[in-house]
């Protein structure tokens, strides 16, 4: 990998990437719609002589290709709001794929875990059969076979598939990270989904570190990829770890499927999250076989770890805007 560019650079698992990117030397393009955010992760992470930002409209090839000049490796981290989904999320890789066909480019689209559809293994490996039931699994579906198809003929893809996630860099678009934002700040919070059920959350860092070790990896394109996280943990226990943290006592309130539609009116957002839930109840669990056998060993930091760090971060970020305010 000689230089890199991070699209959706701002969001949750690019900001992350990026940051991995940096860390390793790689001369990296942090590309976003946002100056203003693009600009702060620049700040945040102070390496100027190896990163440079862009803003440009990932809906347009014609932006990415500008800002992509030199760069042989292209991480698709962008995504589309969950109400959007339908309408935006195929034009959205379609443009991407456009550049990075024009350009010759290696792509890294980091996806979820919705194609799958409901759980068939223990432990779902790469070959878990893709039967989603619900409308955003079945576009997930149609993402991943537009990504593949054969009219990219320059550009080689991979995917890399993560669980639900949560770190310092992890936002609305992450199910626990608003939760562990409001704990941070000591606001009372919400938690989607059933707070019993263990399931599979992936630090962002250790995310980042496992995806920027398959990109360079000639022989890792034109394959799915698990990127799996530390174990299984529940809701309860992530909030007793946040809370300990951060010396908040505020309630934390689990939301099913009553509450969400009730908040989706609103925040459609929230209601686009119900047909989802099943994930909370029935966890799909990834397995790391192939990662360790091809690549090497899974980077897994351990949840009391993981979650003190992030709201140690979140909090320090919280005071860093109000001093700036204040002055």
């Amino acid at each position: 990998m000689k230089k890199a560019i991070v699209v959706g650079a701002t969001g949750g698992t690019g900001a992350s990437v990026t940051e991995e990117l940096v860390k390793r030397g790689i001369p990296t393009v942090a590309f976003g719609r946002s100056r203003q955010k693009l600009e702060q992760l620049g700040a945040r992470l102070g390496n100027p002589t190896i990163l440079t930002i862009a803003a440009g409209d990932a809906f347009r090839p014609n932006d990415i290709v500008y800002a992509s000049e030199g760069a042989d490796v292209l991480f698709h981290c962008a995504n589309v709001p969950y109400h959007e989904m339908t309408s935006k999320l195929v034009p959205l890789g379609e443009s991407v794929m456009t550049a990075a066909d024009r350009l010759c480019m290696k792509v890294v689209a980091i996806d979820g875990i919705y194609p799958y559809g409901r759980r068939q293994m223990a432990r779902a490996t790469e070959e878990h059969p893709k039967q989603p039931h619900t409308r955003k699994g079945k576009i997930r579906l149609a993402y991943e076979k537009m990504l593949f198809d054969d009219r990219w003929s320059r550009a080689k893809v991979m995917i890399a598939r993560l669980p639900d996630y949560y770190g310092p860099t992890a936002n609305e678009a992450s199910y626990l990270g608003s939760t562990l934002e409001a704990i941070a700040v000591g606001k009372m919070a919400f938690f989607i989904g059933n707070m019993r059920v263990p399931r599979e959350f992936i630090y962002l860092p250790d995310a980042a570190f496992m995806i920027a070790e398959l990109a360079g990896r000639d022989d890792a394109y034109g394959q799915n990829w698990h990127i799996p996280g530390a174990g299984l943990i529940s809701g309860r226990e992530i909030v007793r770890i946040a809370r300990q943290t951060s010396g908040s006592a505020k309630p934390v309130i689990p939301l099913g499927r009553v509450g969400l539609s009730l908040i989706g009116i609103s925040v459609p957002v929230m209601k686009e999250v119900v047909e989802m839930l099943y994930l909370t109840e029935e966890p799909l669990v990834l397995s790391g076989d192939k990662y360790e056998r091809l690549i090497g060993p899974i980077r897994a930091t351990a949840f009391e770890e993981g979650i003190a760090a992030t709201i140690r971060d979140l909090q320090s970020r919280n005071t860093s805007i109000i001093t700036s305010i204040s002055n």
